[in-house]
């Protein structure tokens, strides 16, 4: 079994440094302050010294609101997108992928007309301090440049690596077997951002200790960079920022409603079911009435009673109107979803508070109403159970045994079907489906 556990490690803090400006020898200054770096050692260097040798300082005003705007400019400039906002916090991507607050735009440990951005390219930094310190000192080092970042679930910030050079900054396990046996499947450890951490605890934030030496680790890769350490897109599950998200959630919550024909056998989490059913009794209604119920059938007998007395008299209705035993056999297989779902909802229409009319037609148009309202509480339902991960599919064969289903339920006259909805958890995924083209279903006036 390899392993990247070293038996013992020093870590040194380097004194002596000077306050850094751009321009500045920062190669030498470290030669100079370490004569004793011998090959082997890992040099980690703090960000912030890296940026102003490097110009990396940006002018603002003292004026304590004006910096702060100065540096929210600056932040937007410097990110590639805000992935989350929390208050005044910005959570940002830089163009190295670098995903941390305030794309790392800092106004700490600089004078108060400055504020440091990140090196452009910190690999680059990396590697050209690493081949510095080589013909300086002809030593062969590593170099890992490092930032304070915070942790998703996490309180508190840590140093973590955003340059390296000369380093294995991952180390997989893929593969191995531990002592008791087991196979690792994924684990991978980021050893440059362990680096990171530990050389932290002796440079700190205040003491102006901006560099460490780690001694007591194997070094050595020509390839490996801190762009290693940023996850690839498509592996990434929170590749999406908070506005995103909620954006592409919005625009999906209807297309991932889809008929499922075939559920696992996973058991429906009632209080799931409850908060679709919440959501969908929102669904607009005339004469702020309310004037939908959801007839949840969670007794497995009185189900089947239902079902089977509805499939009666669908085969007769069917007789009667001359189709053959197979065409009829083959119509009644569309129910047997509803004897094999998990759970099945019937939703009604109890149009109490409709106005009556003196005429036909005005009631005819308050009839209609009811029904779109019934119709929109159907979708609310099927759509809110796609957004709790339930898949769904609406049979409309009550609508047909209208008085069937009212006589077995033991409801009033005034109960109308509107379907019924088989609920479970789908067989396969749900996806979103692609969005219809606008030909005919679009007329602009």
């Amino acid at each position: 079994m390899t392993d990247h556990a070293a038996p013992r490690l020093e870590i040194i803090p380097v004194a002596g440094l000077p306050e850094f400006a751009p321009g500045d020898d920062l190669t030498g200054a470290i030669a100079a302050a370490v004569p004793w770096l011998r090959s082997g050692d890992v040099v980690v260097v703090t960000s912030k010294v890296v940026s102003k040798i490097e110009g990396r300082l940006v002018t603002v005003p003292r004026e304590p609101e004006a910096r702060d705007a100065a540096r929210r400019e600056l932040i937007e400039q410097e990110s590639v997108r805000v992935l989350a906002r929390i208050g005044r916090t910005a959570i940002t991507q830089n163009r190295n992928g670098i995903v941390q607050a305030a794309a790392g735009v800092d106004a700490s440990n600089v004078a108060l007309d400055k504020i440091a951005l990140l090196p452009a390219d910190p690999d680059a930094s990396a590697l050209a301090l690493r081949n510095g310190l080589r013909e300086r000192l002809g030593v062969e080092v590593a170099v890992v440049i490092t930032d304070t970042m915070g942790r998703a679930w996490r309180v508190g910030q840590t140093d973590a690596a955003i340059g390296s050079s000369g380093l294995r900054v991952l180390h997989s396990y893929a593969g191995e077997v531990d002592s008791q046996g087991n196979e690792l499947a994924v684990t991978e450890v980021a050893v440059a951002d362990e680096l990171a951490g530990a050389a932290d605890l002796v440079k700190g934030k205040l003491g102006g200790t901006p560099v460490a030496i780690v001694r007591g680790l194997e070094i050595g890769d020509a390839t490996a960079t801190a762009k290693d350490l940023v996850r690839p897109v498509d592996e990434d599950l929170f590749r999406l920022g908070t506005n995103e998200a909620i954006a592409q959630g919005r625009r999906e919550a209807v297309l991932v409603r889809r008929s499922v024909r075939e559920f696992s056998g996973e058991p429906v989490d009632p209080a799931a079911l409850r908060r679709a059913v919440g959501a969908a009794l929102t669904a607009p209604a005339p004469h702020h009435t309310h004037p939908v119920r959801f007839g949840w059938l969670r007794n497995r007998p009185q189900r089947v009673k239902l079902l089977e007395a509805m499939r009666d008299a669908w085969r007769a209705d069917l007789a009667a109107d001359g189709f053959t035993t197979e065409q009829i056999a083959r119509r009644l297989r569309r129910g047997d979803i509803l004897f094999n779902a998990p759970e099945v909802v019937v939703p009604f229409l109890v149009a109490a508070g409709a106005h009556t009319y003196p005429d036909a037609r005005r009631n005819a148009c308050e009839h209609t109403m009811f029904t779109v309202a019934g119709g929109a509480a159907v979708q609310g339902l099927l759509v809110a159970l796609a957004a709790e991960g339930l898949g769904s599919c609406w049979i409309g064969s009550t609508i047909f045994s209208a008085d069937v289903v009212r006589q077995t339920l033991g409801l009033a006259e005034t109960w109308q079907p509107l379907g019924a909805v088989a609920i479970g958890h789908p067989g396969q995924p749900l996806a979103p489906r692609e969005p219809r083209e606008l030909t005919d279903g679009l007329v602009e006036f």
